[in-house]
């Protein structure tokens, strides 16, 4: 499912992950995102094949969080710490809004499907925003360029990554913002222009 501007299909995006969150993936029928969304199940249908299709679209939930982040970076600063900056608030908003059962199953979905995976679509904001980032870091001399601005956010990616699925695997048992800064502040280091 790629994200578009349709109005509709955000509604319908919006009011399941609400119901997701308030109710759990289980307790929330079709109807009652349709009835919250104010669409039609016509519409419902229309952009997906059923409830179990709608995991994926977390991915993009994600990135509407780093498009309201964008507005509050300061390319002032070093890239390094918008990009910490960025770990932070999305952990942040993950522990405080997404279940963790939802989160495992989006992992669990993307590791079993077949075809185009929603976590590995480069055309998401969240690809853009981090190479964008790197880009800009390099140019000003705070990234290394011993590696490509594609290849570090490759990178980023994979730690990121890792650390939601450790944090899935561990039952959401430690503060995973606390250690996601810790990990990718750790990673980040290594990228600094002037540690190479």
């Amino acid at each position: 499912m790629k994200k578009s501007n349709n109005p509709t299909k955000s509604k319908i995006v919006s009011a399941a992950w609400q119901l997701f969150y308030e109710q759990g993936f289980d307790s929330t029928t079709v109807d009652e995102i349709v009835k919250l969304s104010g669409t039609s199940k016509g519409s419902f249908y229309h952009y997906f094949e059923s409830k179990d299709s709608l995991i994926g679209s977390l991915a993009y939930l994600f990135d509407e969080k780093y498009t309201e982040l964008e507005k509050e970076l300061d390319y002032g600063k070093n890239a390094v710490d918008n990009m910490l900056f960025l770990t932070h608030e999305l952990c942040m908003m993950i522990e405080n809004n997404i279940d963790i059962g939802l989160l495992s199953r989006l992992y669990a979905q993307q590791l079993s499907k077949r075809g185009e995976k929603e976590l590995l679509d480069h055309s998401r904001m969240y690809y853009r925003l981090l190479k964008r980032l790197v880009q800009l870091g390099q140019e000003r001399g705070e990234i290394t360029r011993q590696k490509s601005a594609a290849e570090i956010v490759r990178m980023y990616a994979i730690a990121e990554r890792a650390l939601l699925y450790d944090w899935c695997l561990h039952g959401g048992e430690y503060p995973l913002t606390e250690y996601a800064c810790t990990v990718i502040s750790s990673y980040l280091s290594g990228l600094r222009a002037d540690k190479n």
